[in-house]
C-alpha cells in the first residue's frame, strides 16, 4: 500500500503509515531567517527517524541575481534543474510519498510542499504541527542521520502549479485579487526590517499565515478555512488569486490553507515584496 498525500497528513496518521513500512520521504526544513543555521542544528539535535534535511538558502532558493543581474528576491525559486538534482539526492521519484515538516508551523514545509507541486509531484503533504505534533503523538526523535538512496534527478513534468513574475503583475493589479501573507505592522508598512522599502503592493489584502493556524500549531479545519478565505476573496476565484509575502516563502501556508479548504489553482508571485520594494519604480501603498 502506498500513501496518497495531498495537503495535510496527521502525526498519528503517518505514524501508522511507518509502522506499516509504507515508503516515505520525510523532510526536515526546519529554518530561522536571523540564524540561518539554526534549523539544521535543530535537525542534528532530534528528528524522526530516517528524516533527511533540506536548507533553504541552499537546497530551496536560487542565486538572488537573475542573469541579467538585476534582484529576484531574498529567497528566489532555483533552477529546475538544480531543484531536480536535490530532489534525487534524496531519493524522491515520481511515485514518492514526500512528507515536509518544521518546527516554525509549517512554514518552510509548505515551502517545500509548494515547490514538489512546481516539478510536477503530486503525492506530498505537509506534516499538520510538525515536530511538536510528532512527539505529542508519542513519536521519538532520533540524531542519527540518514543515508538516502539517491536517485535519478527528478524528471522534467509540467508544474501543477502557476507563477507570475513582476512584470506581469504589475499590468495586472486591479485584474487580480492579491493576499500578502506577512504580518499586518509589516503589511501596513509602520515597520519593515528586511526589505528595502515599507508597505505592501497596491491592492492586496493581507492574511498574516498564522491566521491558518489554531492554538494549537495545527492547522484550522478546512471549513473553517474555506470560510475565512471565502470572506477574503469575495467575487475574486482562486484562479485569479496571487499570493506573495516578503520573500515568497510565507505565501506558499496560504496556498497550502487554500488547497487544503478546497480552493485550489492559485498563484505565486516568487519575488514577493523583497523583489517588488528594490525597484523605487513600482508603487507601493501604505495603511
Amino acid at each position: 500500500m502506498t500513501l496518497a498525500l495531498k495537503t495535510l497528513i496527521t502525526a498519528a496518521e503517518l505514524q501508522a503509515a511507518l509502522a506499516r513500512n509504507e515508503p516515505c520521504v520525510l523532510i526536515d526544513t526546519s529554518f530561522d531567517l536571523v540564524d540561518t543555521a539554526a534549523g539544521e542544528a535543530a535537525w542534528r539535535a532530534g528528528h524522526p527517524p530516517g528524516a533527511l534535511y533540506l536548507h533553504l538558502d541552499r537546497d530551496l532558493c536560487g542565486p538572488k541575481a537573475g542573469p541579467d543581474g538585476a534582484f529576484r528576491g531574498r529567497h528566489p525559486l532555483p533552477a529546475r534543474a538544480e531543484f531536480a538534482a536535490v530532489l534525487g539526492r534524496c531519493g524522491i521519484t515520481p511515485s514518492t510519498p514526500v512528507v515536509a515538516f518544521d518546527r516554525q508551523g509549517g512554514v518552510y514545509a509548505s515551502r517545500l510542499w509548494w515547490m514538489l507541486r512546481w516539478m510536477g509531484h503530486e503525492n506530498a503533504a505537509v506534516l499538520d504541527g510538525g515536530v511538536a505534533a510528532w512527539t505529542a503523538a508519542g513519536g521519538a526523535l532520533v540524531t542519527a542521520a540518514p543515508t538516502p538512496t539517491a536517485a535519478a534527478p527528478y524528471p522534467d513534468r509540467p508544474s501543477l502549479v502557476d507563477t507570475i513574475h513582476a512584470t506581469a503583475l504589475a499590468s495586472e493589479l486591479g485584474r487580480v485579487s492579491l493576499i500578502d501573507a506577512r504580518a499586518g505592522e509589516r503589511f501596513r508598512g509602520a515597520v519593515e526590517p528586511l526589505d528595502a522599502a515599507a508597505g505592501h503592493i497596491p491592492g492586496a489584502s493581507n492574511r498574516f499565515f498564522k491566521d491558518n493556524l489554531g492554538a494549537d500549531g495545527r492547522f484550522k479545519p478546512a471549513a473553517q478555512l474555506r470560510a475565512e478565505f471565502d470572506a477574503l476573496l469575495g467575487a475574486a476565484t482562486p484562479r485569479t488569486t496571487v499570493h506573495q509575502c516578503g520573500s515568497g516563502v510565507t505565501a506558499c501556508h496560504n496556498l497550502l490553507a487554500m488547497e487544503h479548504a478546497g480552493l485550489a489553482g492559485s498563484v505565486l508571485y516568487p519575488g514577493s515584496w523583497s523583489e517588488w520594494s528594490a525597484d523605487p519604480t513600482r508603487a507601493v501603498a501604505r495603511g
